[in-house]
Formats: structure tokens, C-alpha cells, sequence
């Protein structure tokens, strides 16, 4: 199941990929002209940036860094998508997973288990549910590959506003507390030593910041003959 974001790439250049200009050149099909004509009932609420409300739609990231972000969900949005991020979040899917592709500038993003890119959980993949809400700083989105209904469980945060995103992708929340922890995401496509979701959880379920893992001295290795030594040698 390919989770890559070849389409996001298209997205950030200005050079087209042979799918993005071929999307770009095929005409509206009858089905595609009809979904453009129905009416969006959803509502667009405006983001809200206190922490203690609304508990049940805060996403908590605790990252290796030792920071937690806080994130708003907004179902009025994309109720499908925040759905689906709930429901892997209280599975534990996000614990322990990196930030897999981090391109300066651009976003961080991560949600696939095997750290390649290529990879998301077992549950079927999410029709789009994309909506005129800009992909300002902060923004949170669904990845996906180059089919629009190819969203699973990979999602990214946006660095510096990237409007050439909207309408394309589901933009589903938004960073309301910490974003100095999102810039401070180690950047590469990996990074060299990424930055790991150490837990996700909802705010409502009330986790505890998890304990931050031992770091690893760089050392020479102790033999038993270092052991046996006589002391001052």
C-alpha cells in the first residue's frame, strides 16, 4: 500500500510530475462536474487554541525531543479523518513511530510504521475530504499518494503556509500549543536520527507525558580485564 507523498513533492515544485500534468489535463468527467455543483454542507468552525476545551478533539504528540505538541482536531472539518486519527491514536498505532520525510522550509511528516514512507495500518483507505481551510503554519494534513482517496494514517505539519495545498489535501487540524517543537523536528528524508512519536494520545483520556528514554553514552567498551584492574591503574 503505497503511502508515499510523490504528491506533495508535485505540490512544492513548480516542475509538474507526469501524474500531476496529467490530473492537471483530464477533463471533468460528468460524475466529477456533478460533485463540483453539490452544495458543502459543512461547517467551518474557527480554530479553537485553548487547551483546556474541548478535550475529546486535542491530539497530544510527546516527541524524543521532550516536548508535547497539542494539536486541534476539527471533525466539522474532515469528520471522517479525524475519526480515523482518534481511533489509531487509542490503538497505539502512533507510539514509537518517526518523522520519516522532514523537508526544511516545508513540513514534517510521519504516521507510517515502517519509517519508509510506503507504509500505514490495516484499516482502509479514507475518500478525501478536502475543504477550503488553508494550510497556514501549523496546519495539520492527511498525506496521501496520487490517488486523492489514498489517505490512511500518515499525516504532516506544515512549517510556513503552503497554499498551493488546499483542495488537495485534507487539512484536518491545526498545532495550538508547542509549535517550537515542531520546528524543532529533525530535518531529512530520514533524518539521520529522527525524532520519534513517543506517545500520541487524545487530551480527554488524560496519558501522563510518558518518561523520556536513557540516552546512550558513547563509551569504550568495559571488558572484564577493566574490571579486575587494581584501583589508580
Amino acid at each position: 500500500m503505497l503511502k508515499t507523498s510523490l504528491a506533495l513533492a508535485a505540490a512544492l515544485t513548480l516542475a509538474a510530475t507526469p501524474f500531476a500534468a496529467q490530473a492537471q489535463d483530464e477533463p471533468a468527467t460528468e460524475e466529477a462536474a456533478t460533485q463540483e455543483t453539490t452544495a458543502d454542507t459543512r461547517v467551518y468552525s474557527p480554530v479553537n487554541f485553548n487547551v483546556e476545551e474541548d478535550l475529546e478533539n486535542i491530539l497530544l504528540l510527546d516527541l524524543s525531543n521532550g516536548q508535547r505538541v497539542a494539536i486541534r482536531l476539527k471533525p466539522d472539518w474532515a469528520p471522517q479523518h479525524v475519526e480515523r486519527i482518534k481511533t489509531l491514536t487509542r490503538q497505539g498505532f502512533y507510539d514509537g513511530i518517526i518523522f520519516h520525510r522532514v523537508i526544511d522550509g516545508f513540513m514534517a511528516q510521519t504516521g507510517d510504521p515502517t519509517g519508509t514512507g510506503t507504509g500505514g495500518s490495516q484499516l482502509p483507505d479514507l475518500a478525501e475530504e478536502f475543504n477550503p481551510m488553508p494550510h497556514v503554519r501549523g496546519t495539520v494534513s492527511m498525506a496521501r499518494a496520487a490517488s486523492e482517496d489514498s489517505a490512511n494514517s500518515q499525516f504532516f505539519i506544515v512549517f510556513y503556509p503552503r497554499f498551493n495545498l488546499d483542495t488537495n489535501y485534507t487539512n484536518f487540524g491545526r498545532v495550538i500549543s508547542n509549535m517550537a517543537a515542531v520546528d524543532a523536528i529533525q530535518r531529512g528524508e530520514p533524518p539521520a536520527n529522527p525524532t520519534r512519536i513517543l506517545q500520541a494520545s487524545i487530551a480527554a483520556d488524560r496519558k501522563p507525558v510518558p518518561a523520556m528514554p536513557a540516552p546512550q553514552v558513547a563509551g569504550e567498551e568495559i571488558t572484564a580485564d577493566d574490571l579486575n584492574a587494581p584501583l589508580g591503574n
